[in-house]
């Protein structure tokens, strides 16, 4: 039967499939509009299906905020080309209002949501169908606080934050905070926040790079004691390759060598506990001064932390939350 452009364009008004798809949906279904609504999920589950293996690496990453709630998605596709496309953007948006609206906690909550009549997760496979690519939702998450803020970086949509306070606050000093998260990456809110365990395993990763800076320095003064330029014999492959280019002579190359060996296994054996441990523990303080967002040094005034930048606002106020995504490797 012939299809008409009529009930082409009023299928690609629910389903916003490309034009031809509609056609051929159409067709194959005889005309009958469900029937041709179910031809193109299936395609869109089929497409996914191919492109499961697939990275989803590009995307809209999208925070808002409706009173004391914020929350913000990602929705995930394979190019920019796809990322920038306008239906793309549009469905990102209705998602995140939709969670925004029911007040979404979790990302199966999400999923579920209703969008345009079919579940949000199903909305998101029909869209793969139009695209030929793979998309999915991730990185949902939700803060509360009395007073919350989103930002979006360069208004891009591929790093957004949102942050909450305990109390209100000027839009001023909550972008600031939020674009500090964005700017500087925190792992955590403070080091409450840091869990033992956690604590655990960097100070023990840090001593034990700090016993190792300790041997090198050790190294280095028995090579300069000798004469020989430690960065000429830091490595195997730097001593052969200096000997040969005449850096270093043979016999220098060989001393390196049992220098090495020796001053650095004498050091190992009498390396000071105590002051690795006081070294250590400076460094894991340093460590959390760089991680945990109320102790990094404010973007805008790196001479106080962003608690402090707080206090100056407000001696009562403080972030009680936030969190941050972002699409680009770091």
């Amino acid at each position: 039967m012939a299809i008409t452009l009529q009930e082409i364009n009023a299928l690609r008004q629910k389903t916003q499939a490309g034009l031809m798809d509609c056609k051929k949906a159409l067709t194959e279904a005889n005309g009958d509009m469900e029937a041709a609504m179910e031809i193109l999920r299936k395609k869109g589950q089929l497409v996914a299906a191919k492109r499961s293996d697939r990275e989803a690496s590009e995307g809209c990453v999208l925070a808002k905020v409706d009173g004391k709630f914020g929350a913000m998605i990602a929705l995930k596709c394979e190019t920019d080309f796809v990322a920038k496309n306008a239906d793309f953007v549009a469905l990102a948006n209705k998602i995140i209002d939709a969670a925004i609206a029911a007040r979404a906690k979790t990302l199966d909550e999400v999923k579920n949501l209703d969008i345009d009549g079919v579940p949000a997760a199903e909305a998101v496979v029909n869209r793969s169908g139009v695209t030929g690519e793979k998309m999915e939702l991730d990185g949902y998450a939700t803060v509360e606080g009395e007073k919350v803020v989103a930002y979006n970086h360069m208004s891009q949509s591929f790093l957004c934050t949102l942050v909450a306070f305990n109390k209100d606050t000027s839009d001023e000093v909550a972008k600031g905070v939020a674009m500090q998260a964005a700017a500087m990456a925190p792992l955590y809110l403070d080091e409450a926040g840091v869990t033992e365990e956690t604590k655990a395993k960097e100070l023990a990763s840090i001593i034990d790079k700090t016993k190792e800076d300790e041997v090198k320095k050790a190294i280095e003064i028995a090579l300069k004691k000798a004469g020989i330029n430690p960065n000429l014999v830091d490595s195997e492959d730097h001593i052969a390759s200096n000997t040969t280019k005449g850096y270093i002579t043979a016999e220098e190359g060989e001393k390196a060598k049992e220098i090495i060996a020796s001053a650095g296994e004498a050091a190992r054996q009498n390396l000071n506990e105590k002051k690795i441990e006081m070294i250590a523990q400076g460094r894991l303080n340093k460590y959390f001064k760089e991680v945990c967002l109320l102790d990094q040094a404010y973007i805008d005034d790196n001479k106080i932390s962003v608690a402090d930048f707080l206090k100056k606002a407000d001696k009562d106020l403080t972030v009680v939350d936030f969190k941050r995504y972002t699409l680009r490797a770091e």
